[in-house]
């Protein structure tokens, strides 16, 4: 028998072969997967949501499953406590700011200066942190009311992203882009406590996060103060009484 009989026979042998039990599961498998993701971040939402309105000390999880639209049972599937819920709520609301701001900042060119870096960062854990909503709100609410346990937990996560703005921050210092006689750590915080707490003041009514994190760019980057030069400029083509000279 020739070799392309033998193939063709081999082909044949194998197409008429009745599927493995756990491949013709797959589907079926991949699309619970699905499913128990979105119950999931369904539960984290309305987790951040009761934590944001009643504090942790005053969070029951029967509260959560009401609303999330589900009974307690089905929510100790997903979380047996309220500790391990609330951790993730944190976790869940940093890791994914994280993540949003390095993507931005692998996106940009290998020529972008530190201020450009710092410029995107802030515009863009803005964005996310609206985006974000409720949980974005509990995680910096719930952070001195958890667990002493737990807080550590989600502190060292927390931290690891601030390494990144402090890298960044020393970086634009050494580049001679920001002042050298300023505390990079309280400037970090500064920055990030004013990113953060927009959550709470921000109504999708007004501004769009995109001019408001210009907005802060200027005060943080650039300063609130007009600068001299503009001054100097009004100064000359205006008389005392704020009237321009002829």
């Amino acid at each position: 028998m020739r070799e392309g009989t033998v193939a063709k026979g081999a082909a044949a042998a194998i197409a008429a072969r009745p599927a493995r039990r756990g491949a013709a599961k797959r589907p079926a498998a991949d699309a619970g997967l699905r499913k128990s993701a979105k119950t999931r971040q369904r539960i984290l939402v309305a987790a951040a949501r009761v934590f944001r309105e009643q504090g942790y000390a005053g969070t029951r999880l029967t509260d959560i499953a009401a609303a999330a639209g589900m009974k307690a049972g089905s929510l100790y599937y997903h979380f047996d406590s309220r500790e391990a819920l609330v951790e993730e709520v944190i976790l869940v609301g940093t890791r994914r700011t994280h993540d949003a701001v390095l993507e931005r900042l692998r996106a940009l060119p290998a020529t972008a200066t530190p201020l450009q870096r710092l410029e995107a960062m802030i515009e863009t854990h803005l964005t996310f942190v609206l985006l974000q909503g409720d949980i974005s709100s509990a995680t910096i609410q719930l952070i001195w009311q958890i667990p002493i346990e737990i807080r550590e937990r989600t502190l060292a996560v927390q931290r690891t992203y601030g390494a990144l703005w402090r890298q960044v921050l020393e970086e634009a210092r050494v580049a001679g882009a920001i002042r050298s006689d300023v505390n990079l750590s309280a400037i970090r915080m500064s920055i990030l406590g004013a990113l953060n707490w927009a959550a709470d003041w921000y109504r999708p009514t007004g501004a769009t996060p995109k001019r408001i994190s210009r907005d802060i760019v200027t005060m943080v980057l650039h300063g609130l103060a007009t600068p001299p030069s503009a001054i100097d400029s009004n100064a000359n083509g205006a008389g005392k009484d704020g009237r321009r000279r002829p």
